[in-house]
């Protein structure tokens, strides 16, 4: 094992998973909007999604997309609608202490499907698999490292994130500055629903 390599991967992975993007922006939305227990549950969903994304991403299934393109359109229009009616939802979300924000999807199921549809993540997952090499001797097991060790990023980073959405809550925001709050996040994943369509 090379532990320089595994260090850089882990900075990348740290950098690239944790920036914002569309998945990050619905986790600190829903956060805020749901509070800790539902946003707990959502974030699990996310994390499967991720998970699973981040396997098809390192086992080369994504070839398989890119080889039939009927599917791979399929699946990006798909992704497309769920992220502008998630936009939708949270930039409509009620605001003031009296709001109930239940049009925000905060399920397990729809987190999953966020996860394994958020188009930032595949590109995140390929840039990272394809850089430093942590076990040179064995591909098999380098590229099953990296996915252990992307996986464990996600979950702190976006703990990280869901915690800051729930301290959001908490904050005594004015209803002008919670409902630009919900149009900067709406505004963050139509932006990566853009670079989905492109």
């Amino acid at each position: 094992m090379d532990l320089l390599a595994a260090g850089l991967f882990l900075a990348s992975a740290v950098a690239l998973l944790g920036s914002p993007g569309p998945a990050i922006a619905a986790l600190v939305a829903v956060g805020r909007a749901k509070g800790l227990k539902q946003g707990i549950r959502y974030n699990m969903g996310l994390q499967v999604g991720l998970a699973v994304a981040a396997a098809a991403s390192g086992l080369g299934l994504l070839s398989i997309f890119i080889s039939l393109p009927s599917l791979a359109y399929l699946l990006s229009i798909s992704a497309a609608i769920y992220l502008l009616y998630l936009a939708y939802q949270i930039a409509t979300a009620g605001v003031g202490p009296n709001s109930q924000n239940d049009q925000i999807p905060a399920s397990m199921l729809a987190g999953f499907f966020l996860g394994l549809s958020n188009p930032k993540a595949y590109v995140a997952f390929i840039s990272l698999y394809a850089s430093h090499t942590v076990f040179p001797d064995e591909p098999s097991v380098d590229i099953f490292a990296k996915w252990l060790l992307c996986v464990g990023v996600m979950i702190v980073v976006d703990t990280i994130w869901l915690l800051i959405g729930v301290s959001l809550r908490r904050a005594n925001l004015s209803e002008k500055a919670e409902r630009r709050l919900n149009i900067c996040f709406a505004i963050k994943i139509l932006a990566a629903t853009l670079t989905l369509l492109i």
